[in-house]
């Protein structure tokens, strides 16, 4: 299984470890570091060629200016493993981009998360999963409400991320607005 992402620029990045590790520290939650880039995801999908989404991908890539995109507030996909996450709030420009990342791998997908569809998809940068419990989750929401969420991102990059074991692991990383800065340079 492969996601396709934006890492977080390392500022951001740094700081959102730095609350995962807080939370492994205080509630011994730590799953989330299963993945120890922290990003967006637009979608998740096995794939016929890795070659040929690479392609694709850099191609949206090439073709997109960076944009920035903004968080706020705390939310929880409920359960009984509750996820506890950032919200990215929804933009025309990072709409505009899910659009295109779906509509580009669409031929090349053999399966697809359903939340990755317009309809469903909820932007955010992940806190906790998969070791959260509804025991913890007032207890977690309570520490976590001591500070604000509000970020200013950069969406500067789409990324592959391939599962490796246990772990989502970088396999590629697309800089956004390389034909367009080469246009412009002309």
């Amino acid at each position: 299984m492969l996601a396709i992402t934006t890492l977080l620029s390392p500022p951001h990045a740094a700081r959102i470890n730095r609350i995962i590790k807080r939370l492994e520290k205080k509630f011994g939650i730590d799953d989330v570091q299963a993945t120890p880039d922290p990003h967006l995801t637009y979608q998740l999908a096995g794939v016929h060629k890795l070659s040929a989404l690479k392609e694709v991908l850099a191609d949206v890539a090439a073709t997109t200016e960076p944009f920035s995109a903004f968080t706020t507030g705390l939310g929880v996909f409920p359960g009984e493993r509750p996820v506890i996450y950032i919200p990215v709030l929804r933009s025309d420009a990072l709409n505009a981009l899910h659009h295109r990342i779906i509509e580009a791998t669409a031929p090349l997908c053999l399966r697809t998360d359903k939340f990755s569809g317009p309809d469903c998809w909820l932007p955010h940068i992940s806190l906790a999963l998969h070791d959260t419990t509804p025991d913890l989750l007032g207890p977690v929401l309570s520490f976590l409400n001591e500070e604000t969420y509000n970020l200013k991102i950069e969406i500067n990059n789409i990324a592959i991320l391939r599962q490796q074991g246990e772990f989502f692991l970088q396999e590629e990383t697309f800089e956004l607005g390389a034909k367009v800065a080469v246009a412009a340079a002309k």
